[in-house]
């Protein structure tokens, strides 16, 4: 009898759909599972207090949980902490998993790929690296990490990744020509982007009772930002443009609603209140069932962040989602999300230094109707024939098969 084919996925976030988090790993994971190959994924919580590691079976799925405390408001040596005891935890838990065939590690962080990289110079066993954000390169633009030797020390570990992996998947264009850039050869990497999750976030008859449940004004023009609310999102330049339009240009009709939590979110909730913005509505943290009905609500969603070239790279969740929803879609980074926006007709980009370019698109926008719905279903449209996760977990399932054959 021929044995099935194993995988060792191994990533710090794991969640599932019905958790906070980007459920990528989860349907690449259970793509796996139905064509027949074991997958024990390794991962990190919070959950429990007295346990090292807690195993269980999630739709087939094997997953090994370590204890490792990690959260978005802690301080950046906190976090250098967590991702260096995941790294430990990680590597003493996979080491004894033996019989794979091959190992899918998956970032963030860069720290991630140090596991990988450990299990093939250590175990022997192959890998498969994913790139989620360009690390190092990512903290070093946005400040997070200023020390000449330490930058150092990452780049060459980021080359060493790159260059023992079997295979390296990216998340866009611009991560792809980040991992070229390394000198690692074209037919060695493969990008996948971020999926649409069509039968989560979709378009349907919008229903009083939602407007009422998450106190959306069904009057306004609403304009909804989904997901994160950290540094690289720097939300503020949403605040500047509510600012512009109630006191600039005196409008009463565009609101703005935000959705999620993140390390800024305090700092954004004090200038609303200081600035007195009657145009801003903070709805808090939601599960995916209430996201999609409050996208649904919405007119437009914007996808924010800060204007650094690294950025340009991002493939954020929220887009996909809000392609899937059949919403018109507003990015503010000069990079692929621009060019898709403009090549398919389904949205436009603003300026991410000027909030009045931002306000003035919304104005010029809003009365628009036939505009809107030619957005919405190119949006739509796009989601469903380009960016479905049944078309992108199959890209990824030929990936597997294809750099495990040789094992």
């Amino acid at each position: 009898m021929k044995k099935s084919m194993k995988v060792l996925y191994i990533h710090q976030y794991f969640v599932t759909p019905e958790e906070d988090g980007t459920s990528r790993s989860y349907w690449f994971s259970k793509k796996l599972v139905e064509n027949g190959i074991d997958v024990t994924m390794v991962t990190a919580t919070n959950e429990f207090l007295h346990r090292e590691a807690c195993e269980t079976d999630i739709d087939g799925i094997h997953v090994i949980y370590v204890k490792n405390d990690y959260n978005q408001s802690f301080s950046k040596l906190k976090k250098i902490k967590s991702f260096v005891s995941f790294i430990f935890k990680a590597y003493s838990v996979a080491k004894k998993h033996k019989g794979s065939d091959i190992v899918y590690a998956t970032s963030t962080p860069l720290t991630v790929g140090f596991i990988a990289l450990l299990l093939k110079k250590m175990k022997k066993m192959p890998y498969i690296f994913e790139v989620r954000d360009l690390w190092p390169e990512f903290p070093i633009q946005v400040g997070a990490i200023k020390n000449p030797l330490l930058i150092w020390i990452l780049r060459k570990l980021e080359k060493s990744i790159y260059k023992n992996s079997e295979h390296v998947v990216a998340l866009s264009p611009g991560m792809e020509d980040g991992v070229l850039k390394c000198g690692i050869a074209k037919d060695k990497v493969t990008m996948i982007p971020n999926m649409s999750k069509i039968e989560l976030f979709y378009p349907r008859d919008k229903k009083e009772n939602d407007f009422l449940k998450y106190g959306i004004d069904r009057n306004c023009f609403n304009v909804v930002h989904i997901g994160s609310m950290g540094v690289a999102n720097d939300l503020m330049y949403m605040m500047k443009t509510a600012e512009f339009l109630q006191y600039k240009r005196k409008n009463t009709f565009i609101n703005f609603i935000i959705v999620g939590d993140g390390s800024t979110k305090k700092d954004l909730e004090m200038y609303a209140d200081e600035k007195q913005l009657n145009n801003v509505k903070f709805l808090g943290h939601w599960g995916t069932e209430d996201t999609s009905a409050i996208l649904n609500c919405c007119d437009m969603s914007f996808v924010c962040f800060k204007n650094l070239p690294i950025l340009y790279t991002n493939s954020p969740n929220k887009l996909f989602d809000s392609l899937s929803a059949g919403k018109p879609i507003i990015v503010n980074s000069a990079g692929w999300t621009k060019k898709m926006a403009e090549d398919y007709n389904c949205g436009f980009w603003v300026d991410p230094e000027s909030p009045e370019d931002f306000a003035d698109k919304l104005i010029n926008i809003c009365g628009k109707k036939d505009l809107l719905a030619e957005y919405s279903k190119n949006s739509r449209d796009l989601a469903v024939n380009k960016y479905d996760k049944s078309i992108l977990t199959e890209q990824f399932l030929e990936v597997i098969k294809t750099h495990t054959r040789k094992y």
